[in-house]
This record gives C-alpha cells, structure tokens and sequence, in this order.
C-alpha cells in the first residue's frame, strides 16, 4: 500500500508506508528539509516527524510562517514546565496546563507551599536556556484512555488526570522529551533546540481552569519568536506599554481614580476624565442624529419580571445586581435591549415606521469577580453606547451596511486601523437554519457591499444570532475588539414584536444590537494608551493653558482666557510663583497640547508665543490667528496640531 501526498501547488507524490512531513520535505530537497519544522496535513498542524495518512494534502512549515508561532510557543510552554521541574523537583510541582496565546504562551503549576517571584524567572530562563542547548528529540506517544490514567497517577498528576477523564476519545497523547513527558495534543516542534528567542514576562495567581472555587495556581507567561530583532521589537512595545499604561496615567493626569475600598471596578471620573467622556459622547450624539437615530432613555432598574421573559434571569442572573423593595424583585440593568423592545412596543408599529433606529448613553452594571477587574477595560458599571434598529427583513442590508458605514464615522477622527470578524452559527442555537443562513448573508452581502476586509469564524455567532465584531489597532500594534453588530431573533420572539404590513397583517421585524464604542470607559483606556496621554487637541481636558512671565502678566493671561473660554476652548492661566521653566514643564507632563508664555513683549505687541506640546515654538503670532487656526483644529477633528 502506498501513500499518496498532494502538495499546495497540486501536485502529488507517492511514497511506501509510514511517510512524515520530514520525508516529503527531503524528497523536495536537502534545504527544505532543513527549514521545515512541522506541516499543515489536511487542515491540521502535524508534527515534522509523524507518520502521515494513507493519502493527505500537505503543506510544509517554514519558521516565517504564520502557523509556525503554534509549533515554536507550544514547545517553549513544555520547556518552561521542564525547567521548573528541574529547579523544583518533580516531587513539589504538579502540572496544570501551558497553552499558547498571543505572542507567547504561559504554564500553570502548582507548587504547594513554594512561591515563585519575578525575581526568580531569570533563573529559571537560565534552565530553559540548558534544555534548548541540549537539543533533546521531541516525540509524540499515544496511549488509551485507562492506561493513560494510570500513566498519570504514577506521575502524580492530579489536574492532568482530571482532563483526560473528560476527553470524549479513547486515544490520548503525550509528548517526551528527555526526562520530561506531558499531556498534550501538540504539535511541537522537532527538538528543543530549534527555538532561540524567548523572555519571560511574569507570574501571577490563576484559579484552575478559570474557576474561583478552585485552587489558585502560579501562571509563568512567556514570549518566543523566530527572529531576535522580533522579540527585541515586542519587548520594546512592552515597555511603552508600562509607560502607557491608563492605570498610572490616568490618575497622573487627573482623569479618574478607582478606589478598591468603596467603589471596586467602578470607576470615579475627575473633571479631566469627565470632559473627554462627554466630548466623546457629543461626539457620537451628534454622528447619530445625523444618520437617523432618536436618542432614549431607559431606567437602571426593572423588574424581575422583565428579566425573566428576556432570558437575562436564566442565562445571566450570576452577572446581575439585585434589590428587593415592597416584595417586588428588581435587577440593575446589564444591558439596554430590554428597555429600548419596551419602547418599541409602547406604541402600534406600521411598516412605514421602519426602520427604527434608537439609542441610548445607557448605564449598565454588570457583576465581575475581583480577580479579573482591571482599571478601565474590566469593571463592573459603564456607559454603553448603545443602539437598536428595528426593521423589515427588505431593509436589513442596508441597515447593516450602514452601521458598518457608520463605525468608520466613528473611529476615522482616532486613526484606528480595524478589521471584521463575522462569527456565524453554533451548534447550540436558537431559531431555523433557514433565518440564520439568511441572516448570514445579509450580514457577508454588507461587509461586501462596504469593500471591508473581513474574516470568518465558523459557529463563534451567539445562540441568538450571527455576529460582526470590529477590531481596531492601536500605536504600538495591540488589537482592542470594541464595536459589535448583533442580529437577534430571540427577543422579537420573546416579546411578540410585531409591525402591521402594507396588506394590514402582522409581521415579525428584525432586530440589530450594536454599539460601536462598546463601553465608554473602555474606549477611554484605550485612548489613553494609544495616546499616550498627548491627546488630540478637540479631546484633551485643558486645549490652552496660559503661562505669566510675572504678576504684570496675569491680568492680560486672564483676559485672553476669556475670549478663548468664550468660543468653547477649554483654558486656564498657571498664576502660581513658580519659574517659567517649571510651568513649561509641569504643562508637559499634564500633556497640555498649547502653552502660551507671556511677557512684556507679547503685551506690549499683543502677539503671542506659543509652545506646542511638541516643543515647538510659535512666535510673534497674532492672538486672531492663533484663536481662529485653534477653532479650525478642534471643529474638524484633528489628530495632530494644525500648526506642525
């Protein structure tokens, strides 16, 4: 029997039994052979030195390639577990798992009483070093499911145990190299000495498997890549980063605080904080009244009952706040649909109505554990800009399509680069097939019809309805998911929606959730980060900020706030006894996009000097001018100085 291997190109070639990757690559040539390092057989990456099937559609990996990061991260994640091992003994670790996740990859051990530092990661990056040194073969082993336990229980592996008693298949695999042997279904790489570049990051706590009710384990996170210079750029992006984080500058810049004692995962806005939320907003009220939209308000808490018909009590109830007044129940509101199919229903809806288009700066709380709050990108109350479109199965491109149109409204004054995801049906739904394939295209026929990139993930879509989730890139290359269009055929069924047709019958509308910020803190965090702080002039909290040589000078600084504050820019004179040096640079640090020194020569002459955040200087420029290129700037949006 032979097998027969079809190559990417078309092409195919045949071999005698028990052929691998390996020895494709070789018949190719010496060269190829040297830079494979695993394979793609049938959709699936493969080890470079297991058998294949009887007849396979092969393509080799090379280290530059995308899925070759799944090979090198998932054998660094086995080495790291090795080292730790060696340093601790195998007596005091136990292993829990060490999957790859972007950029890098992380192990969970448990330790017992033993504690690992940073301080103690370079020590046991020096272990890991050895093993890669030694360039132990890597092989793949299966075994059946009993035997396999009992291969465990010898090891006195308790957390592995548990995972194979939960795989539906008979088969498990492991993987040995040298001493070292793990569960795991792979692929990895060839040896441990085929990867070179790799940092340790950190070690936090991690409950077991996500859980709070389990054991808190000691998660070591970690990063590898094919090139030095690759992993130098990531380690520099990260120390920007630390530099950026919102959790230092925020407070810093007098944006928000969080205080853990009273307010845990809820956010306190300072007056900095609080006009660049409501710039945000305006910003987005306006947009939306131009595409259509009535703008709504709804209450913080209703009723159980509410609740209970739209599914949130089931499906949703441990992510809930609850009060009890007058024996009547009542939740905080998670999210705004509820409300807004409330509205919806007040009134008699006619196909002339439609589309319906309302949304709603909705407050929403939502209960998350302590462990995964994390400054403004986890808490647990936020502003959602949220919306809801009512309409016709006829109108429902185009009411896509326009929300698509409308997100890059949205986000072109930020210079985000962002890209589609469109998750489709899981195997747990809701609804026909039929309604979600037709809800499917509709949703691919409007990323079409906008020519925007996007990619597809099979069965990722809710229970209630397909999905297209926005992400967008920020300065130092990060994805962030924010906005996410939603089509939903649970509710109008829950609620008896209806809208009376031309011929008088009732008929069922389609229901769109989406929001395009997604949480306004979150959005905030991410601009912050992606700012660095230095702000676009039309959204940073202070635009002017007036700088007095002497005394002699206040007087003229406060007049020339006033006409500034008079046209809407936000201004303030730095009277304080202090040098100019220091008021220069204390403007700096609060990232204040214009400073204005003034002294006898810009009273005396009525000119201006500015200094722009940049470090720039503008001299003898007329206070007209200066206001009016000011206005220009911050009416159109710009993301950098009008004067650079």
């Amino acid at each position: 029997m032979s097998n027969i291997v079809e190559l990417p190109d078309g092409s195919k070639m045949e071999f005698d039994n028990n052929v691998t990757p390996k020895d494709v690559a070789l018949e190719i040539s010496k060269g190829l052979a040297r830079r494979a390092i695993g394979a793609k057989v049938n959709d699936t990456l493969w080890d470079l030195n297991r058998e294949l099937p009887e007849r396979s559609k092969v393509k080799l990996i090379l280290e530059n390639d995308e899925e070759a990061a799944e090979f090198y991260r998932h054998t660094m994640s086995h080495i790291l577990a090795q080292a730790v091992k060696r340093i601790y003994g195998d007596n005091n670790v136990r292993l829990g798992i060490g999957p790859v996740i972007e950029n890098g990859f992380y192990y969970d051990f448990d330790l017992g009483k033993i504690r690992i530092s940073d301080e103690d990661l370079e020590n046991i990056e020096e272990e890991m070093s050895k093993i890669i040194k030694e360039d132990i073969p890597i092989e793949r082993t299966e075994m059946n499911k009993d035997k396999a336990i009992e291969f465990l229980k010898k090891l006195d592996e308790p957390y592995k145990i548990e995972l194979v008693n939960e795989l539906n298949s008979d088969t498990v695999t492991f993987y040995r190299q040298g001493e070292f042997v793990d569960l795991c279904r792979g692929p990895h790489m060839p040896s441990t000495g085929s990867i070179k570049h790799f940092k340790l990051i950190s070690v936090s706590g991690a409950y077991w498997r996500g859980d709070e009710r389990n054991k808190m384990l000691q998660r070591i996170y970690g990063v590898a890549f094919p090139k030095k210079s690759q992993l130098e750029e990531y380690l520099k992006m990260v120390e920007e980063a630390k530099k950026r984080d919102h959790r230092k500058l925020g407070p810093q810049l007098g944006l928000f605080i969080i205080n853990h004692e009273y307010a845990p995962g809820m956010p306190l806005f300072q007056y900095g904080g609080t006009v660049m939320l409501n710039e945000l907003m305006e910003f987005s009220r306006e947009m939306h009244k131009k595409d259509g939209y009535r703008e709504v308000t709804t209450p913080h808490i209703m009723n159980r009952e509410l609740w209970l018909r739209s599914g949130h009590w089931d499906h949703y109830r441990d992510n809930m706040f609850f009060t009890e007044k007058e024996e009547q129940e009542y939740a905080v509101k998670p999210m705004n649909c509820p409300g807004h199919i409330l509205l919806y229903n007040a009134d008699t809806v006619s196909y002339k109505n439609l589309p319906i288009r309302m949304f709603e700066f909705g407050k929403v709380h939502r209960y998350e554990r302590s462990g995964v709050l994390h400054g403004l990108f986890r808490v647990r109350g936020f502003i959602q800009d949220d919306a809801h479109i009512f309409c016709t199965r006829d109108q429902l491109v185009d009411e896509l399509s326009g929300v698509i149109e409308f997100v890059d409204k949205i986000y072109s004054p930020f210079n985000f680069d962002y890209r589609a995801e469109l998750s489709t049906r899981p195997e747990d739904y809701m609804g026909e097939v039929e309604i979600w394939d037709m809800a499917t295209e509709a949703l691919k026929e409007s990323l079409e019809k906008t020519d925007l990139n996007y990619i597809i993930n099979e069965g990722e879509g809710a229970f209630y309805g397909p999905k297209i989730d926005f992400h967008i890139k920020d300065s130092l290359g990060r994805e962030w998911q924010c906005a996410t269009i939603q089509l939903d055929f649970l509710m109008p069924e829950r609620f008896d929606l209806t809208y009376v047709g031309s011929d008088n019958n009732e008929y069922r509308p389609v229901m769109i959730h989406r929001a395009i910020f997604g949480s306004l803190e979150r959005f905030l965090g991410i601009l912050i980060e992606h700012y660095g702080g230095a702000f676009p002039t039309w959204i940073a909290p202070t635009q002017v900020t007036f700088l007095p040589i002497a005394d002699r000078h206040v007087d003229y600084c406060n007049d020339a706030a006033k006409s500034l504050f008079s046209k809407g820019i936000r201004v303030d004179v730095d009277d304080r006894q202090k040098s100019t040096n220091f008021k220069i640079r204390e403007a700096q640090l609060k990232k204040i996009p214009y400073m204005v020194i003034v002294g006898d020569n810009e009273v005396d002459n009525e000119n201006l000097t500015v200094r722009l955040r940049s470090g720039k200087n503008l001299s003898g420029i007329g206070f007209s001018e200066f206001t009016e290129r000011l206005l220009d700037e911050i009416k159109n949006k710009m993301s950098t100085s009008i004067f650079e």
